[in-house]
């Protein structure tokens, strides 16, 4: 048995935080949800008593609540969770120096070389599983494989579902637990991937793995390959904690309270996404040469809403800049439908000292303006200095300076 990586899952994460710091709710129903007055009351996780009444997250609060009246609802307390999430990654970094967070609830970590201080896969295994009930109050449950992709199908579909918590995926039983599964179960297949791999005829991970790879590659090129490889178990990528020192893009997303409707509305949102994204590439000291607009129509819509990028004319971390570019992509490609959600993301990135001259403007000068605004915020706070804009109904930048993650600290 191969087992020498491991994915940490912490069972109903927000939720099992919250009843470790209170003791009176073990025995309760208690999930954790968004604010329903802003429209966004949906379960974001459930304890494992609520979901025994059939709750389970991203159904609306109303629905939960018709399934379990006496339902405890929490607020989310985003900046809580993320200190506990820091605190699984130290009790993991005793075990091994290769701990690589997947998500604030998902930890991988590869013990190779830690057998011999520790004992076997399954013994380390457990002593994780202590150490972090007896620390923090939490239940982990640990997927076991010889790469990432093997370790995480492992946690999902099998460790969740143990007794013990643990379950190790390998290849010496892919053929029996992995590939009977329907192909949706795949890692990196989606609903929409899973209705074109069943449409030429794929059902299941087995019948994905046995696939004839230039077909795959055919129809989905460098992706289908990936899948083919994960139905196969097959992974390179190794546990790094360097995962987010490099930067492809850097993007944000806004759900916004309510449908908006009118240029004036969406104009705001645009701006306060542009600022946050640049201040974001400011404090990396990056500039990117490419904007990608992204908008999801009203809820009330099953389907709507756009994707579309746009070169610039030089590379900028300028809020000023990117907005201009963004909100001309957006309004190139918006059919005039209520718009529910909006992205920016700034990719072709590279090192921001690096400037394109223009003689009709003080490039060096804008630079060094947004620098200073950022020093202002981060010493005095986000909304030290704010666009007037953000004043306006439509504004949500007041809003956002107290969340984490779309959720309130």
């Amino acid at each position: 048995m191969n087992a020498r990586i491991f994915l940490i899952d912490m069972q109903s994460f927000y939720a099992s935080v919250e009843k470790s710091l209170h003791r009176e709710l073990q025995h309760q129903p208690v999930v954790i949800s968004g604010d329903p007055k802003r429209r966004n009351g949906i379960i974001l996780a459930a304890c494992p008593i609520a979901k025994s009444y059939g709750i389970q997250n991203a159904i609306p609060l109303w629905e939960a609540q018709k399934r379990c009246p006496q339902l405890i609802v929490l607020k989310p307390r985003m900046q809580l969770y993320l200190d506990v999430s820091l605190r699984l990654t130290q009790i993991l970094e005793r075990f091994s120096d290769r701990v690589e967070p997947y998500s604030i609830d998902e930890q991988f970590i590869d013990i190779q070389g830690s057998e011999s201080l520790f004992g076997s896969p399954y013994q380390i295994a457990r002593k994780i599983q202590t150490t972090i009930n007896k620390e923090l109050h939490l239940y982990a449950r640990i997927g076991m494989g010889p790469n990432k992709v093997l370790a995480k199908m492992a946690c999902d579909h099998f460790a969740k579902k143990s007794p013990n918590g643990i379950f190790y995926l390998g290849p010496e039983n892919i053929h029996t637990h992995l590939w009977p599964l329907p192909i949706q179960k795949c890692f990196g297949v989606g609903q929409r991937m899973s209705k074109h791999l069943q449409r030429i005829g794929i059902h299941t991970i087995g019948e994905l793995a046995h696939s004839p790879l230039p077909l795959l590659k055919k129809y989905w090129g460098v992706n289908g390959h990936v899948l083919w490889m994960t139905a196969n178990g097959f992974d390179l990528s190794p546990v790094t904690n360097q995962s987010f020192s490099t930067h492809q893009g850097i993007g944000h997303q806004m759900t916004l309270p309510y449908d908006y409707r009118t240029p004036e509305e969406i104009e705001v949102a645009l701006l306060e996404l542009c600022e946050e994204v640049c201040q974001r590439s400011r404090r990396y000291h990056l500039a990117g040469k490419t904007i990608t607009v992204h908008c999801r129509n009203s809820l009330k819509q099953a389907t709507g809403g756009f994707l579309r990028q746009m070169s610039l004319d030089s590379f900028s971390n300028q809020t000023s800049k990117i907005f201009t570019y963004a909100k001309k992509c957006f309004f190139r490609f918006w059919n005039g439908e209520p718009v529910r959600s909006i992205g920016i993301r700034l990719s072709n990135l590279k090192p921001d000292h690096h400037i394109q001259l223009n003689l009709f403007e003080d490039v060096e000068k804008k630079r060094k303006l947004g620098y200073a605004m950022d020093q202002i915020k981060q010493r005095f706070g986000f909304t030290s200095i704010l666009w007037a804009s953000s004043l306006l109904p439509a504004g949500q930048a007041k809003i956002r300076a107290q969340k984490i993650g779309g959720h309130f600290k």
